[in-house]
């Protein structure tokens, strides 16, 4: 019998077969947005076991052990390395048809050629072999993104960070560890006493009183320069929507002077002051000729209790409501009058904002670059198979699909990186089958650079990394 992770996975006709094996099979990995440790690729961290490269930080596989009724001391918990893996091992037979099935075994067979299905009775003899390989130096953090052909990672890190291990790694990796400027913390008012302490931070970093908006404006711009020498150019901004309202610079000073204090502010006061540093974090991205990404729609830390007791990216966040079009459209539009439209990913986690979020990204393409606001790649609860396909179906329905930058890890994990072999099989088997249903011709001066682009090329274009 065939391994399950066999040269046909996902490929469902000959003419994806072709499309994969002759043009995306082999290309290089640029990670323009993950969770990757930088600290960790600077020490070249070797891990203990199987467990510690798969398990930790790992907020999808806990979930999944949550749901099949695994208790929590195997996953955060105190239970030693072998017994949380056994735990996992019991779960993986229950995730058939969840992505965490096919990611699991892509991720034994490619980085360790296990091709036994992980199950309680395979449990032993796989945790064994892979952690034997994961003490070697072969398998160090940065031999294993050289496994994965990866060229480009770019971290996720608030403006606050050092970046001192980016500095370290530069000129001294032969993969480029770039920083991502991930200013979130700026908005987060709910808490005004949390934010104060974050403005403390900011001072302490940027060696500027803040003690106006415009001084938190000059103190960020500042960070931001110094992202730019070391390496940074992009941005992400993780929102639950788009923030949009008319606000004065006399308005905003007086809302700031009350965050300062820590006074709590009102509804319309939150909408004006989170438009504000939107609206001149996006002017810096588009002064120093940066690429801006906006993950929006995720409902963060819905479970209060397990929040207080584990803090935040732990697992229990979910897929928000629909995104309000308008605010949406009056912030990008605010942004294009000024013409301070900067390069744009725009990813959605609710799948009822496909059409919308593809549509809204056309609007504001000016020619000058080709994507140059684009629609992202499926995201989160949406990378898997049916959400992957709708996402391919959609934009080339109401984009250019020739255009799109492609695929993520999105992931905390090391061993993530066959997530973009997973994409790249799921496009080729999609454009594959429009190709046989004689809806997209079969020539190779129109497939093999459709197939290159959103696999590597488009990416390498659009970033010029």
């Amino acid at each position: 019998m065939k391994p399950f992770i066999n040269e046909r996975f996902l490929l469902t006709n000959k003419t994806a077969e072709r499309l994969y094996h002759y043009y995306a099979e082999n290309k290089p990995v640029i990670d323009f947005h993950c969770h990757l440790s930088p600290a960790m690729i600077a020490d070249d961290r070797r891990f203990e076991n199987l467990t510690q490269a798969w398990l930790e930080g790992d907020h999808y596989k806990w979930r999944a052990m949550r749901i099949n009724g695994i208790d929590e001391s195997y996953c955060t918990g105190s239970r030693n390395d072998q017994e949380k893996f056994a735990k996992w091992a019991e779960t993986v037979p229950a995730t058939t048809g969840n992505p965490l099935y096919h990611w699991t075994h892509l991720e034994l067979s490619r980085y360790f050629n296990l091709i036994e299905l992980l199950s309680p009775s395979t449990s032993g003899k796989i945790y064994e072999e892979a952690s034997s390989l994961l003490m070697t130096p072969e398998y160090s953090i940065r031999n294993l993104l050289k496994k994965m052909k990866v060229e480009v990672v770019c971290t996720t890190d608030d403006p606050c960070d050092t970046l001192e291990f980016h500095k370290k790694l530069r000129g001294n990796f032969e993969i480029k560890i770039l920083p991502t400027w991930r200013p979130d913390n700026v908005i987060k008012i709910e808490d005004p006493g949390k934010l104060s302490t974050y403005f403390k931070r900011l001072e302490a970093s940027s060696g500027l009183t803040i003690n106006s908006f415009e001084k938190l404006i000059e103190a960020l711009d500042k960070r931001h320069g110094f992202f730019h020498e070391n390496g940074g150019r992009l941005s992400d901004h993780g929102l639950d929507r788009f923030y949009f309202a008319q606000f004065s610079s006399a308005e905003v000073e007086k809302i700031f002077g009350k965050l300062l204090k820590e006074e709590s502010v009102s509804a319309e006061e939150a909408e004006k002051y989170k438009t504000a540093v939107m609206t001149e974090l996006c002017r810096m991205n588009h002064k120093r000729g940066w690429t801006q990404q906006f993950h929006v729609g995720a409902i963060r830390n819905n479970n209060e209790r397990m929040f207080r007791k584990m803090g935040p990216d732990t697992g229990w966040d979910s897929i928000g409501s629909p995104q309000e079009a308008f605010r949406m459209s009056k912030f990008l539009s605010s942004l294009d009058l000024s013409d301070q439209m900067a390069k744009t990913i725009l990813y959605n986690l609710n799948p009822a904002d496909n059409e919308m979020m593809i549509t809204m990204a056309g609007n504001f393409n000016d020619g000058t670059v080709p994507g140059k606001v684009q629609y992202g790649a499926a995201w989160w609860f949406l990378d898997q198979k049916n959400a992957m396909e709708k996402h391919l179906k959609d934009l080339s329905s109401l984009g250019l699909l020739r255009r799109f930058a492609g695929m993520v890890t999105d992931s905390r994990s090391f061993l993530s990186y066959p997530r973009h072999e997973y994409f790249r099989r799921i496009a080729c088997n999609y454009i594959g089958e429009e190709v046989e249903k004689g809806l997209i011709p079969d020539e190779e001066e129109l497939l093999k650079p459709l197939i290159e682009g959103i696999a590597y090329n488009n990416a390498k274009e659009f970033f010029g990394f």
